[in-house]
């Protein structure tokens, strides 16, 4: 198969799914529905206005250990690591009382395709609560297609109604620092996801959609204890998140190990370039995992990265 019979083929199974989503959330009643959650999560906090203990003092020397040694049981992986072109991070939500932190190149900022699409819908919401964008039936179908099927001009109508420094105001906000220098960069958008348009590129790196595991742990680690603009937003946006149309990566494994857990995902691609994020939810597994990689066989890595990471959480059974 030629490459571009391949990429004209793709582009036709994401144009059928993003029919079919927007199929679905065309229908009457779904606006008022996005307030209501479908998933049977508990938030963390018990309370809204609850302080949250920031994540990185959450790191766990054991954890961190058994990750180090489970990724570099793989030669390729540790060269991959030391080269700077696999960041990893896990996050084990099991324990309320004693959630576990542990990653690798955390602070690595790489180019992750089209996972910092998380950002524009953090921003959107963020736009949407203060009255700064209306609370449309456009603007809600778009924020599932950009999340679930990964649909580049949905993602791409969203970034034109907010703006890049709406952005990156959001990202770099004191109460998020999704986005922090002194942190070595994190969350970014700066480009439209068409050929055309300005690049708004990051200060650090010059990338225009970039990600490191410690910024996209702490916004899925932020979303589930409802801190991401506030508690009834965070679980809008969840709801945005939960079941994703595209099951490839992680949600390829996942689906075979635990079909009945829930997942709220994002991923994405381009070239060598691979990178995915998730929580897992469901009767064993409840866990945020991120991983960004620059390798050609990424797809697979990913794939067989979930059950490293189930190995090193000492995870059995579905």
């Amino acid at each position: 198969m030629s490459k571009q019979h391949f990429i004209r083929r793709n582009h036709c199974l994401q144009i059928l799914l993003a029919m079919l989503v927007s199929a679905i959330f065309v229908l009457p009643g779904h606006l008022a529905a996005q307030t209501k959650s479908n998933w049977d999560i508990p938030f963390t906090n018990a309370l809204p206005g609850d302080s949250l203990v920031p994540l990185l003092s959450l790191v766990d020397r054991t954890l961190q250990g058994e990750l180090e040694r489970g990724l570099k049981r793989n030669e390729h992986w540790r060269q991959m690591i030391a080269e700077k072109k696999m960041a990893v991070g896990v996050v084990d939500l099991r324990d309320r009382a004693h959630i576990r932190y542990a990653r690798v190149n955390g602070t690595e900022m790489m180019y992750a395709a089209s996972l910092p699409k998380i950002a524009i819908l953090l921003a959107v919401i963020d736009a949407i609560d203060k009255k700064e964008l209306p609370e449309s039936q456009e603007i809600l179908t778009d924020m599932k297609l950009m999340i679930s099927v990964s649909d580049n001009e949905a993602s791409t109508r969203l970034i034109d109604r907010v703006g890049y420094e709406k952005i990156e105001r959001v990202l770099c906000n004191p109460k998020y620092k999704l986005y922090d220098i002194a942190c070595g960069g994190g969350l970014w958008v700066g480009k439209r996801y068409a050929a055309d348009g300005r690049r708004y590129p990051d200060p650090l790196e010059g990338l225009s959609h970039a990600a490191s595991v410690d910024a996209v742990c702490k916004y899925y680690y932020m979303l589930i204890n409802g801190k991401l603009v506030n508690y009834r937003r965070s679980k809008q946006m969840l709801d945005i998140m939960v079941d994703p149309a595209l099951h490839h990566k992680f949600v390829n494994t996942l689906d075979q190990k635990t079909p009945q857990a829930k997942m709220f995902r994002k991923s994405g691609s381009w070239e060598n370039f691979h990178s995915d994020s998730i929580l897992v939810w469901g009767p064993r597994r409840r866990y945020i995992l991120c991983a960004l990689l620059e390798d050609p066989d990424g797809e697979q890595i990913l794939r067989d990265l979930v059950n490293v990471i189930e190995y090193v959480l000492r995870i059995q059974g579905a």
